[in-house]
């Protein structure tokens, strides 16, 4: 027993200091104190960041951001982009702290503490980190955050390995904080950092090597917030399907067994008018937004144009000056969660622009807008319209047309973009209704005038749509007491359908194989059919008029190519977009009782129109390129690269004749034999009134294989033409995708046309097409050896613009 006294009186100096944690005062006093949401503490001496953390037990808001990125649209670790925002809560356990995210996809809003728990017991949470506590005083705890901030919080290597760019890891002692950019505010706290990631083993990727000085190291910084989370008093909107709102939902177990579990309601930011009860009034608070004042004229004025456009929105909604855009101003953080921002972000090529915010978990209510808008984007717009209008003769003009159509593009991107971070999704159906959405893909409308000119003056709409202002007046409409809320809001929506106006989203949309007759990225007009022959009329004057013009004096001639190839498939996305109508079939996000079409099939002969119109641009004569084309562009000077921006080439250095064809080709092919497509058709061969496969591939068959024989170019291009229809039709035949009744129907066109090939191949003389036979009849005995290309021998054509 004496040991065992004498032992304990040994420890307990030890076990005293364990226990008696020092006041935050005296751990902090030789520390740079920086007062706010959550005070920090900078040690210059070991570059450490302490936190300290007065808000136990409380829920606040927790978001990741890229504050200076890659700069590679492939790999897409942009300059300003958002990570996860998410709720977490700190909870002490002796000299642990916990940082745990709770789970708000599973809940019980009910009185009973007991439901609320078994909710909250019977789903996982997350705990994120996990700190121990230095020092305390009051309640408040400090904790060494430096090791939390200086992880890989972004995910960046394992995202650059996924891209197969190199294996890549965080070297921590060439990451430091950054402490320009960590600032506290009353409301938030913003910290950042510095990190490293070195390549273990191997070499980069391409997409790496492109955009950094030294592949070896790839060098970025990551930003943390933490934010105080909104009162209570904002009002959920439930959930329209037809409202084209972003939805937000969880399951809520205290729901009577009698409705629904699951629970919908939109994002939107906060907007209450100061005067619910007049027509019109100003807002509580204005949504305010801020443009990177790293944006150049004459975009900065393009996108601050487009911006304010939506004020128009907020106006049909009843709000006097609600939507504001300013300029940030320069001691502003971009990355500070109070200032909804418009980044101008800058990549090594074009890509996509986007728009997405920052919102409560809990309510679905934005908190922060976030638009990135590539800067590469208004160059390619400039590029169509010099290829659209050969203007170099004498340099660039004094009236630049180019010019204009590419900011008329950059306001209506501007626009779209804000208007996902409003709460809005794409609307594709809008362009058929006379461009009633930005929030639509729109391509350059081109026209010709009297003299048979293209005209690019109203190639963009200039103003936000009649669907914006329904949807914002949907989604922001402050009603006055006593409105039966749900009532009036149904009535917006079913007048809107009367008048014509239709919603039609993204899966719907991008889908290869969608059947929305209206509802396509990048098309204009309202009849798919029409427009296509249109914009095959201006690709036709286009190409007319193609040369030198098309490019500066002074400019290498091969860079020719880069002009021609967005003219050369100007009519791309028409042709998707007339494609669809093929096996298709309209329907609207209808709900019970509202009085929207359901679903109404196309007619035969809408379908065969269609048809009929794709098969034209297949045809040798819309595909061969002229010669003195051709001529006109060489091989690439030494000194400038290639790039996927390029036809394929077979023949070398050598501009490929053939190659543009074959890609002209490929594309309307891999729409119409999708395999939901082909299995809607072969479903309708017991139907009456409509197009079903075996008509529409002996059609296909009847416009190439059995066509009169061109001669020369003409004659190649429609040999090649032939051969890639045939890799369809055989990789078709083989595709466990596709039906039983598809694969029967395929495997009797084959043996149909085995049969003609076989009889042409006893009385043809041509050596070149008796050559072209044998090879048909080759690749026949093998079908699994035909690979469709799906487009990979297309230059880009998206991203050109914009995306979620």
């Amino acid at each position: 027993m004496a040991r065992i006294t004498l032992f304990l009186l040994a420890l307990l100096p030890f076990i005293t200091r364990a226990q008696a944690l020092p006041s935050i005062d005296d751990k902090t006093k030789n520390l740079k104190k920086y007062e706010g949401y959550l005070n920090f503490y900078w040690d210059e001496n070991s570059g450490k960041i302490w936190l300290e953390i007065d808000k136990l037990d409380s829920a606040i808001l927790y978001i990741n951001s890229l504050p200076a990125g890659l700069g590679s649209n492939d790999i897409g670790l942009d300059r300003g982009l958002l990570g996860d925002n998410r709720v977490v809560r700190f909870n002490r356990t002796g000299r642990k702290l916990l940082m745990t995210q709770p789970n708000y996809d599973y809940r019980a809003l009910s009185s009973d503490k007991a439901e609320r728990r078994a909710v909250e017991q019977s789903f996982a949470q997350s705990v994120l980190w996990g700190f121990t506590i230095e020092a305390e005083s009051n309640g408040r705890v400090l904790v060494d955050a430096t090791d939390f901030l200086m992880r890989d919080a972004m995910k960046v290597a394992s995202r650059i390995r996924g891209m197969r760019q190199g294996n890549y890891t965080l070297d921590k002692t060439r990451s430091a904080i950054y402490l320009p950019q960590s600032k506290n505010f009353p409301q938030n706290t913003e910290l950042e950092t510095t990190l490293t990631f070195v390549n273990n083993d191997g070499e980069a990727g391409n997409f790496v090597q492109q955009v950094t000085p030294s592949s070896e190291a790839i060098t970025l910084r990551l930003h943390h917030s933490f934010v105080q989370l909104p009162d209570n008093n904002y009002q959920a909107r439930v959930f329209d399907p037809r409202s084209s709102f972003i939805s937000m939902s969880y399951f809520d177990y205290s729901t009577p067994v009698t409705e629904p579990i699951d629970k919908y309601f939109i994002i939107r930011h906060r907007l209450q008018k100061k005067d619910p009860s007049a027509a019109k009034s100003e807002a509580v608070k204005p949504i305010i937004y801020y443009l990177d004042n790293g944006t150049p004229e004459p975009i900065r004025s393009a996108l601050l144009e487009g911006a304010q456009w939506w004020n128009q929105a907020f106006e049909a909604a009843g709000y006097i000056n609600a939507f504001q855009v300013k300029i940030l101003p320069e001691e502003a953080d971009p990355m500070d969660v109070r200032y909804n921002m418009i980044n101008w972000v800058h990549r090594s090529t074009r890509g996509w622009s986007y728009g997405y915010s920052v919102s409560d978990p809990r309510t679905g209510e934005i908190i922060k807008g976030n638009v990135t808008l590539g800067s590469l984007r208004v160059r390619q717009d400039y590029l169509i319209a010099s290829g659209l209008l050969s203007p170099y003769e004498n340099g660039i003009p004094a009236d630049n047309k180019m010019l204009k159509m590419a900011l008329n593009r950059l306001k209506q991107l501007s626009a779209h973009e804000i208007g996902h971070t409003l709460g809005l999704m794409h609307n594709y159906a809008a362009s058929v209704v006379n461009r009633s959405s930005v929030m639509d893909y729109p391509p350059p409308a081109a026209t010709l005038d009297a003299n048979g000119n293209i005209d690019l003056s109203q190639a963009y709409a200039d103003g936000i749509g009649e669907w914006d202002k329904l949807s914002i007046t949907w989604g922001y409409q402050d009603f006055p007491n006593g409105t039966d809320e749900k009532a009036a809001l149904n009535k917006l929506l079913t007048d809107a359908d009367k008048k014509g106006m239709q919603f039609i989203s993204d899966r719907d949309a991008r889908a290869p194989g969608g059947l929305h007759p209206t509802a396509h990225l990048w098309d204009n007009g309202s009849n798919a059919i029409d427009e296509l022959k249109h914009v095959m009329k201006v690709r036709e004057k286009a190409l007319s008029r193609f040369g030198e013009n098309n490019i500066r004096p002074g400019t290498p001639m091969a860079f020719l190519e880069d002009a021609l190839v967005p003219i050369y498939l100007f009519h791309r996305y028409q042709v998707e977009a007339t494609v669809k109508l093929v096996g298709g079939m309209d329907y609207r996000y209808a709900l019970r009782g509202d009085g929207q079409t359901v679903t109404k099939a196309l007619s035969r002969q809408e379908q065969l129109s269609a048809l009929q119109a794709v098969l034209t641009t297949i045809e040798p004569s819309a595909l061969i390129l002229p010669e003195r084309i051709i001529k006109l562009i060489p091989p690439r000077p030494s000194g400038y690269g290639s790039s996927r921006e390029l036809f394929r080439k077979r023949g070398g250095m050598a501009f490929d004749a053939l190659s543009p064809a074959e890609t002209a080709a490929d594309l309307p092919l891999s729409f119409l034999f999708n395999s939901d497509r082909l299995n809607r058709l072969s479903g309708n061969i017991a139907q009456t009134n409509t197009l079903a496969l075996p008509e529409v591939l002996d059609l296909v068959i009847g416009a190439t294989w059995k066509a009169p024989r061109r001669k020369g170019t003409e004659g190649l291009i429609q040999q090649q033409t032939e051969q890639l229809l045939l890799t369809y039709l055989l990789s078709s035949g083989i595709n466990d995708n596709n039906s039983f009744a598809t694969r029967s129907v395929l495997s009797q066109s084959l043996s149909s046309l085995k049969s003609y090939i076989e009889s042409k191949r006893k009385t043809s003389t041509d050596s070149l097409y008796n050559g072209h036979l044998l090879l048909a009849l080759e690749r026949m005995k093998t079908p699994a050896d035909a690979k469709p290309t799906l487009h990979a021998i297309a230059p880009p054509g998206a991203p050109i613009g914009c995306e979620e």
